[in-house]
């Protein structure tokens, strides 16, 4: 029986001439493509090859181009046939209103005989797919416009087409790669880091142990900053994808606040309450830690950053007390989530996402909750719009009659003084920030800064926090021999957070900034 060491070094040896041999012969016209076959490998074999060529980015589909009157062809490369064409013919074979359509898309040299391309077709009103490997002419047959609105809005902005860029067996591949980020495992925290490590460059250097710290309440004051990242089960893999587009270390905010008798509290968006609702809450310190401690099964990692002394000093804490009272027991602000991300309108979209396929996702959502959908973005869009009660149909519609187009909508700067059915809308880190400024911490130019436009990588980048570190507490990064500018509380990586305490704010600020991985440049002032 071969030992593990031979066995492993014969794996490996196949692997490089498994790459060598498709490396010869990619450019050949074979009848098939070596990746197509992957699956009939055996699976040591096949899935470390598939894994060095998907991640779940695959999973996104690419904007291709839309077809209608006006744009009569469209012409693009796909990921299996090379030359592709679409073009749009409107018809009325029912005798309906309105009439109907058929989308032609012809197909041709593809790069095996064995690939198939993967397309999604979208209207506000409708999204569809299907699936292409022989090299002809493909319908897509619409036989009614739902209605007027559809009907102008096709012909004038045309159906939307969308490729898998990884094509059939890489979006399933992807599939199979995504699944782990939102899985409570090993695997699934394995594949969160992987996946920041690879598309952020994000570094996860073990620290020495014990990874938690003993901390003495009598060293944090009010307004003190926790900055969390989460790298395991559900949250852990929405928080990667939040990283991912905004550029933050961290994917969650809690702030610390005193009251008159010196007992710790800590306000927080996003605290689960028994019904599992996520609220508003000012938790007692002990609740809150023994929570993170023993129960919080996301491996959370937890930063410190406190205020430096002269913020402080600035700091009013009855105006912060009054404003954390106010909004408890209100709800998370999903109206505003997606908001704070987008600022410019090609500059905050990693690849492939584009406000086509935001617009697409939302079309989704939309059929199949609406009720989600109305929460997470309707009625902010109607807020951009200064309407009331479209649905996103209504609200593209509306949009292309201002002249105006949908990515422009989404750029639009969020107001902090927006009150949504629910109330005033506030996500982790716009709490936090909304809070700072009540508290006085933004004067003299408060009133034209608009909080519910920063990130969480935004927020740990104000010129806030403490920038001596022999002012930091006895306790603060004592068992780590790398010494952080903040403390890390807990956590078995160390926390990195780019871009830290660097920036003083100024008017207008975070309204108009790229954030584009992995270096995530930002212009002066944007």
């Amino acid at each position: 029986m071969a030992s593990s060491s031979s066995s492993s070094s014969l794996f490996r040896c196949f692997l490089h001439f498994f790459f060598f041999i498709i490396s010869q012969v990619q450019a050949a016209n074979l009848p098939f493509h070596p990746r197509d076959v992957l699956p009939l490998l055996p699976r040591q074999v096949s899935w470390p090859v598939l894994n060095s060529l998907n991640s779940p980015v695959d999973l996104l589909p690419s904007f291709v181009g839309s077809v209608s009157s006006s744009n009569r062809i469209v012409n693009w490369k796909g990921a299996c046939f090379y030359e592709n064409t679409a073009w749009m013919e409107f018809h009325n074979k029912t005798g309906s209103e309105f009439g109907g359509g058929t989308l032609h898309i012809k197909v041709s040299y593809p790069h095996s005989w064995t690939c198939m391309d993967l397309y999604v077709f979208a209207t506000p009103y409708r999204v569809t797919w299907d699936y292409y490997f022989l090299s002809r002419e493909h319908t897509l047959e619409i036989k009614e416009w739902q209605d007027k609105a559809e009907y102008e809005y096709v012909k004038n902005r045309g159906i939307s087409i969308f490729l898998m860029q990884a094509g059939m067996l890489g979006t399933l591949e992807a599939l199979w790669d995504v699944f782990p980020l939102f899985t409570n495992t090993g695997w699934g925290e394995n594949s969160n880091i992987g996946f920041l490590e690879k598309h952020m460059g994000a570094t996860f250097e073990e620290r020495p142990q014990p990874w938690f710290t003993n901390i003495s309440v009598d060293d944090v004051h009010s307004g003190d900053f926790l900055a969390i990242s989460k790298i395991r089960g559900r949250w852990g893999g929405f928080e990667t994808l939040e990283k991912w587009v905004s550029g933050a270390y961290a994917g969650h905010t809690a702030v610390c606040l005193k009251d008159s008798e010196g007992k710790l509290w800590i306000g927080e968006s996003g605290h689960e309450n028994e019904k599992g609702e996520d609220i508003i809450a000012i938790v007692p310190w002990d609740e809150w830690w023994d929570f993170e401690l023993n129960k919080d099964d996301s491996n959370p990692h937890i930063a410190y950053l406190p205020l430096h002394p002269d913020v402080r000093a600035k700091f009013n804490e009855t105006a912060a007390w009054e404003y954390a009272l106010s909004m408890a027991g209100k709800p998370y602000g999903y109206h505003n989530m997606i908001f704070s991300w987008i600022d410019t309108i090609g500059g905050n979209y990693p690849p492939p996402l584009d406000a086509h396929l935001v617009a697409s996702v939302m079309t989704v959502w939309s059929k199949i909750q609406p009720e989600y959908a109305a929460n997470m973005w309707n009625e902010a869009l109607n807020k951009r719009l200064g309407t009331q009660g479209l649905n996103l149909s209504d609200i593209l519609v509306e949009t292309e009659k201002r002249g105006s187009s949908f990515d422009e909508l989404l750029t639009i700067p969020e107001q902090d003084n927006w009150i949504y059915s629910d109330g005033k809308s506030t996500s982790c880190i716009a709490f936090v920030l909304e809070l700072y400024k009540e508290a006085g911490l933004f004067d003299p130019i408060a009133d034209s800064i608009q909080v519910t436009e920063f990130t969480i990588k935004d927020a740990y980048s104000l010129k806030f926090f403490e920038n001596d570190s022999s002012r930091l507490p006895k306790w603060c990064n004592d068992a780590d021999d790398v010494k952080l500018p903040y403390c890390q509380i807990k956590g078995k990586y160390r926390m990195e957070l780019p871009g830290y305490n660097s920036m003083d704010p100024y008017v207008h600020m975070n309204e108009r900034c790229p954030s584009m991985p992995p270096k995530y440049f930002r212009p002066q002032n944007c």
